[in-house]
């Protein structure tokens, strides 16, 4: 048993992924439970794809494509409450905009470019077995600012979450609180998509949290739980897609979709 945890663990690549999945199983779920709480799960699958652009310009001008991601994630993510807001539209219509134009421009991008040598099966995927030194140091960065981030509002983010007529009244905070939010999952989506990739990430970001609140009722007992959940689901993915040679992102999710099957078979109904 210890030969299987650890013969892993003897290549630099495979430490390397070991950090970055525990990363994206810990942070993913825990902005994700205010997430699935305030029904925001689109949108973060809308901006795994929205940052399609950044991640093929830092390809091309030669720069960690999670550092060149992080501006793109932020900016898509303020448009869509500012296209809301300003065109009268519903969050769902403004995400679906935005998320189709740049997923678009960076797939035009991607074909128009002749340096870029990455798959583009690779970007949809994740390369989590590919993640650098600099990768990690971006990933931990992105994870401290987010943890600070959510300690600092989470008061403001679960108000709005639980009643948001009550955060309307306060409408200057809780519209900070908002943008605030935005930006942390613009975040988390850059840090998931090196391990999922963009068309993945949404499960490592939903998933777990949904697990959670099948299993336990409190809010914060349902970010730890998801947390962990997100971790282990993470880490077991990833060892194994190292013995039976799957790519990482797809291992991940289908262990993170078993648990959320297991959850649900065995939850216990509630008495009527």
């Amino acid at each position: 048993m210890i030969d299987f945890v650890v013969a892993p663990l003897e290549h630099g690549f495979m430490v390397r992924a070991l950090i970055g999945a525990i990363l994206v199983g810990v942070m993913c779920p825990l902005v994700g439970a205010y997430a699935v709480t305030r029904n925001l799960a689109f949108i973060g699958d809308a901006l795994a794809h929205a940052v399609l652009p950044g991640i093929v310009l830092g390809y091309i001008v030669g720069i960690n494509p999670a550092i060149a991601a992080v501006p793109t994630g932020v900016a898509v993510a303020l448009l869509v409450r500012t296209v809301s807001r300003r065109a009268g539209l519903s969050s769902d219509t403004s995400i679906g905009i935005l998320f189709a134009t740049m997923f678009a421009l960076g797939l035009v991008m991607l074909a128009r470019s002749t340096t870029i040598k990455v798959n583009i099966e690779d970007l949809l995927l994740g390369q989590i077995l590919a993640i650098t030194p600099t990768g990690i140091y971006v990933s931990l960065g992105i994870t401290v600012v987010v943890i600070l981030g959510l300690f600092t509002l989470h008061h403001w983010l679960l108000f709005a979450s639980f009643d948001p007529l009550g955060a309307q009244v306060n409408s200057t905070r809780a519209n900070v609180a908002d943008y605030a939010f935005l930006v942390m999952l613009a975040l988390v989506v850059v840090i998931g998509i090196q391990a999922a990739g963009i068309v993945l990430v949404l499960a490592m970001l939903v998933t777990p949290a949904a697990t959670a609140y099948l299993l336990v009722r409190r809010f914060v007992s349902i970010m730890i739980t998801a947390a962990a959940l997100g971790a282990a689901a993470a880490v077991t993915g990833l060892y194994v897609s190292y013995y039976l040679n799957l790519s990482a992102g797809p291992a991940m999710t289908l262990v993170a979709s078993g648990v959320f099957a297991l959850a649900l078979a065995f939850k216990r109904r509630a008495p009527a």
